[in-house]
């Protein structure tokens, strides 16, 4: 499988153009910013001869899933550190670690308050202790190769199209690639998903150019928040063009690039592509939770996980 540049038909005033890059095609577990940040760290474990691949991640992480899935693909036993205590006796009940345990990873879920601590080197050690050797991915996978791989998302075609590129942003990996693989003369946009203007400073550790800025307005309440409004826009979104959007990250980006052009943010003529990173597997997660609470649901359902 391989990602495409998909324009979306609707009419923009002042000849704006609007493309989303499948990244979600990629791959159907790794998909997206995941199979990019992943690709050159299972080549440098392999490399270096590890048999094990460790991570950290939330009950609902699309990182989990895909290293479980690289694992069971690439042959590496996995092992997910998981936030929440409460979560180890519940996993038949959420469709994440559900069908990592079924790729083979092995959780060690650990109290909110330790969880927090997860890079201080004694508690790596810890880790060491109790699984031996492992290849150790940060969560959300964002690390020097992760970046090396997201670079590779934005080909030479890309860079002489489009003005600008948007990316939603998490730990701010996938858009620090796309920073380090743009042109000057090209404006990138990263819609945080989190709520705190704090990103900016992560991402000046990976990059040098300046042709960028983070934009924290479209968060909706903080990483893993949605409102009325968001899922209604998702529903409507995928009746209108047929593609699905996760609730978490790619959602509120396009949410918010939409909502640019109305304010008439850009110019005319602009070339507008934004990248959807994949994240699919969310949805499930999120509907279960709306659910819980008899709010509107995303009616759009993603596939694989049911394999």
């Amino acid at each position: 499988m391989q990602s495409i540049n998909q324009k979306i038909q609707i009419t923009f005033p002042k000849d704006i153009e609007l493309y989303i890059k499948r990244e979600d095609l990629l791959h159907p577990i790794i998909s997206g910013n995941k199979f990019r940040k992943l690709k050159y760290n299972i080549h440098n474990a392999t490399s270096l001869g590890y048999s094990t691949l460790l991570t950290f991640g939330g009950a609902f992480s699309n990182h989990i899933l895909a290293v479980a899935g690289a694992g069971a693909e690439f042959g590496f036993k996995t092992i997910g550190v998981i936030r929440g205590e409460e979560i180890g006796n519940k996993i038949h009940e959420n469709p994440t670690l559900s069908k990592a345990k079924e790729f083979g990873m092995q959780f060690y879920f650990v109290d909110r308050t330790s969880y927090r601590i997860k890079e201080d080197p004694v508690f790596i050690e810890n880790l060491h202790k109790k699984f031996g050797n492992f290849y150790l991915i940060p969560e959300g996978g964002t690390n020097e190769l992760a970046i090396k791989g997201c670079e590779e998302i934005i080909t030479a075609d890309d860079k002489d199209f489009f003005t600008h590129i948007t990316c939603a942003i998490g730990t701010g990996g996938t858009f620090s690639g796309l920073i380090n693989s743009s042109i000057n003369k090209q404006q990138l946009i990263g819609f945080s998903s989190l709520k705190g203007a704090f990103l900016s400073e992560v991402i000046r550790n990976f990059v040098s150019k300046t042709n960028w800025n983070v934009n924290d307005e479209y968060h909706f309440g903080g990483y893993g928040k949605v409102t009325d409004e968001l899922i209604f826009f998702l529903n409507s979104f995928y009746n209108q063009t047929n593609i699905q959007l996760d609730p978490v990250y790619t959602g509120k980006m396009v949410f918010g690039v939409l909502d640019m052009i109305k304010k008439d943010y850009f110019q005319p003529n602009s070339k507008i592509l934004m990248i959807h990173t994949g994240g699919l597997q969310g949805i499930k997660g999120m509907n279960f939770v709306l659910k819980n609470k008899n709010k509107e649901i995303l009616k759009y359902d993603e596939i694989f996980i049911n394999k």
